[in-house]
């Protein structure tokens, strides 16, 4: 996790938020967050990111992690491309390859379906070139795109974790109206069940879960009937409170989290 500094709050409107966040309560936010996580047994390692940069707090989108360690990605967000440099020194795990020129992809676009399956979006943040350097630089796993709705448009990102987010390896929570057909039929032929999200909690981070061990997920409060969906599919929902470092910047449980222990899919 990377803790927000008080230094990185003037870079809000810059990096696109929605409102400036209060400092305070940003930092509050963030602690508690990480409380939760810490008390679930996770062990929680600080990185320090890049100074003055908001969006550093969403430490999945600058790394992948695979089964031999850390490729750096480039975020297709111009804002952040300094920010893969800033927090592969606080990786404990070895970094074994890096995007680079046109080469353009978000951790948000990927999801580890298992050891030997990448599901990749290809959306506005992530381009067929970096889908292809993934392919190269992972040449023993089934790196699958997936075409992504323009939706709102470029200057709202939609990544694939927007939409898509496994629990355990047998169930996830998603938002089935705008996932590709392809991929419906590959979650239904690996008999994977999903908690389906309503439309009116979609835009507000419904499908945004962070699986926990246990049979646990960490979800951000006010998503009533996503909560109750998973409930219902025997899921223990622990909420937190994410005005300030969620629904501003429009990162949720995954976006403010980096597995470092694979599988890195958010499954437990």
């Amino acid at each position: 996790m990377r803790p927000p500094a008080p230094d990185d709050v003037g870079s809000w409107q810059r990096l696109g938020w929605r409102a400036a966040p209060d400092p305070v309560q940003l930092v509050d936010e963030h602690a508690r967050f990480r409380t939760a996580l810490a008390d679930s047994g996770a062990e929680v390692i600080d990185a320090r990111g890049e100074p003055g940069n908001l969006d550093s707090i969403y430490v999945y989108d600058p790394v992948l992690v695979t089964p031999r360690g850390a490729i750096l990605l480039q975020p297709g967000k111009e804002g952040r491309r300094g920010e893969p440099d800033a927090l592969a020194p606080d990786l404990p795990l070895p970094v074994v390859g890096r995007l680079e020129g046109d080469e353009l992809a978000e951790g948000g676009d990927t999801v580890w379906l298992d050891e030997r399956t990448l599901l990749v979006g290809h959306t506005y943040r992530t381009n067929a070139a970096g889908i292809e350097a993934l392919r190269r630089l992972l040449p023993d796993t089934d790196v699958l795109a997936f075409q992504l709705p323009h939706f709102h448009g470029r200057g709202e990102v939609l990544h694939l974790r927007s939409l898509l987010n496994p629990l355990d390896p047998e169930l996830a929570v998603a938002y089935p109206p705008l996932l590709p057909v392809p991929l419906v039929e590959l979650l239904e032929a690996r008999g994977i069940r999903l908690v389906e999200v309503p439309d009116d909690e979609f835009e507000t981070m419904g499908p945004n879960v962070l699986g926990l061990p246990g049979g646990r997920a960490l979800a951000l409060a006010g998503n009533a009937e996503t909560k109750r969906r998973l409930e219902q599919a025997g899921v223990e929902v622990v909420e937190y409170d994410g005005d300030e470092i969620s629904r501003k910047g429009d990162g949720g449980p995954t976006c403010l989290t980096l597995p470092v222990d694979f599988p890195a899919a958010g499954s437990s």
